[in-house]
């Protein structure tokens, strides 16, 4: 219990690099509350995890705010882009008080916004069109579906984001058929695949399946799974919708597509080779959530008195 209040704690605090400079150009993260079972939606750790791979970049100050939307909301002032990894629907950070009209009025400034994993998903009433706006497209309930399956990405674009990319294959929540907009004005494919028939063995509902994306799928049309868009203000958005499972944040093909996305919504030049970065397993490991280890089946032989207690984080 200490230990969680000491984490907790830690989770309001915002971690920033003390080397920054003044004309440095700021990206402020915000990491949603802990949510879903251990290794997933790891949001602290994974904003953590790219703050440290874009450490000692030229140029930036990579700042984060853990917990939800920033105690402090000046902070968002100044900041050359906005990127918000957490829960979606009327649950995203951004729903929430008066924090969307702040948005706004950051991109009315032209700073950029990324959204990750389950971020890019606004309500229909709330959020919906600001997001088509500053990101170029967004989930979309009873349209957009969310299933878990290995997604194949052989090509890319020639644009700054897709730098360094090569082919690679990912078992993720991948969300797909995107609510976009009007004509794609505007907007660029970053990541996109076809998705196995097999995403649509659920019922319908509403992130499960529809009418439309069931017959695209059997046509075996490529969805996109990331994308970038800039708007008429000189702004820029990208959204990616993996980042379900932390582990994935290893791979470096994942990780770079998120990575240049991020430099480009801030306006940084991306390197000709996208960033390379690092990420051990001992990395993967630092900041998770206290959430506890799934229940585990119960052993054949009843454990002695005297074995250890299991590990939690």
């Amino acid at each position: 219990m200490k230990t969680f209040a000491i984490l907790l704690l830690f989770s309001w605090i915002a971690f920033a690099p003390t080397t920054g400079r003044a004309e440095d150009k700021r990206i402020v993260m915000i990491a949603g509350k802990p949510s879903h079972g251990p290794g997933e939606h790891e949001f602290r750790a994974g904003c953590l995890l790219l703050q440290k791979c874009l450490a000692g970049f030229p140029g930036i100050q990579v700042e984060v705010y853990t917990n939800d939307w920033p105690e402090d909301s000046s902070v968002l002032q100044g900041a050359a882009a906005v990127v918000i990894y957490s829960d979606g629907g009327a649950k995203h950070p951004a729903m929430q008080a008066n924090h969307l009209q702040q948005l706004e009025a950051l991109m009315k400034q032209g700073v950029g916004f990324a959204c990750l994993h389950y971020a890019v998903e606004p309500t229909i009433e709330n959020g919906q069109k600001e997001f088509i706006d500053w990101l170029g497209g967004c989930f979309e309930i009873n349209r957009s579906v969310n299933p878990t399956w290995v997604a194949d990405f052989k090509s890319f674009p020639t644009h700054p984001v897709a730098r360094g990319l090569k082919s690679f294959s990912m078992l993720d929540e991948w969300y797909f058929n995107m609510r976009f907009r009007d004509g794609m004005k505007g907007v660029q494919l970053i990541l996109a695949a076809v998705p196995p028939k097999s995403t649509m063995d659920r019922h319908d509902g509403p992130h499960e399946g529809n009418p439309g994306v069931r017959a695209a799928v059997e046509k075996g049309e490529p969805q996109t799974m990331a994308w970038v868009a800039e708007r008429p203000d000189g702004g820029r958005g990208f959204g990616f919708t993996g980042g379900h499972y932390h582990k994935n944040w290893g791979d470096d093909n994942f990780r770079k597509v998120v990575l240049n996305g991020i430099l480009w919504v801030a306006k940084v030049e991306v390197p000709a080779d996208g960033v390379n970065s690092t990420v051990t397993a001992a990395d993967l490991e630092q900041n998770l959530d206290p959430k506890g280890r799934k229940p585990k089946a119960k052993p054949a032989v009843k454990p002695a008195a005297s074995a250890p207690a299991p590990l939690t984080k």
